[in-house]
């Protein structure tokens, strides 16, 4: 049995920038054991799988070694492909139906995610992390969070993997006030879940949207994930959660022969 398969490239305008996730279009229900051998030959952040419902689609992520609650990149890939499919005329908007709930998606003039609001509470991490010198710490249900003094000291961060493992959630989020164009620039690390450095992560932008919204007093915001590759978030903070806004490219089509 065959199913089709897509990379694509979000959080980007261009292609082999952003961060790369599957996309699997499923017909029926599959084992989750099925699906995370997929996402470990797959070897992306995360693996999405859709499935039709009655009332929108089944989405799972899965990154190499686990499935997660929620995945910002791959539900904005998903929608991308169910619309450039036609799976889904475009002006319908996607209703995913996951882990963290219903999660909708529209297409404007970029992609526009309703996700749900994931702000940290202060909190002491269990244990310092060398090469970062908080200013304020804190953690969601999913991660911990670090604001750094400077842009500079994010962007030029080697992590110690081991230490960030040590930490006990499913990664560490550093961020820091950013200049020029972007409000905030971050850095997303998830060893514990299979991935060492994220390249853009849209629910950790849940958390720091937020964050940075009540800080520097603004409801909508531009941001930059400072990975190797690089990507754009935009958020627009809302009563009722935070919408992430950005574009994707399809890099492969393909079919998967199992």
């Amino acid at each position: 049995m065959s199913h089709p398969i897509y990379v694509v490239d979000a959080f980007t305008s261009k292609a082999f920038a952003g961060n790369p996730a599957a996309v699997c279009l499923l017909d029926h229900e599959a084992s989750a054991a099925w699906m995370q051998n997929v996402a470990m030959e797959m070897k992306h952040a995360e693996t999405a799988f859709i499935r039709p419902l009655e009332d929108g689609f089944e989405l799972r992520w899965f990154t190499p070694t686990v499935e997660v609650d929620l995945c910002g990149h791959a539900t904005l890939a998903g929608a991308h492909v169910l619309w450039e499919t036609q799976t889904l005329e475009s002006d319908k908007p996607a209703r995913f139906h996951t882990r963290s709930g219903l999660l909708v998606a529209n297409k404007r003039k970029k992609i526009e995610l309703d996700f749900p609001n994931e702000r940290p509470i202060q909190s002491t991490l269990p244990h310092a992390i060398e090469g970062i010198f908080p200013i304020w710490t804190g953690k969601n249900r999913m991660d911990w969070f670090v604001e750094a003094s400077t842009e500079a000291e994010v962007r030029s961060f080697k992590p110690d993997m081991a230490k960030i493992e040590a930490l006990g959630m499913r990664g560490l989020i550093v961020t820091a006030k950013g200049s020029g164009e972007f409000d905030f620039i971050s850095r997303f690390f998830a060893p514990q879940a299979g991935v060492s450095e994220d390249s853009v992560t849209g629910s950790s932008h849940c958390c720091l949207g937020p964050y940075w919204g009540e800080k520097l007093g603004k409801t909508e915001l531009i941001a930059f994930q400072a990975s190797a590759r690089g990507g754009v978030v935009g958020m627009e903070l809302k009563a009722n959660g935070v919408t992430l806004k950005g574009d994707a490219v399809t890099v492969l089509k393909g079919q998967l022969e199992c």
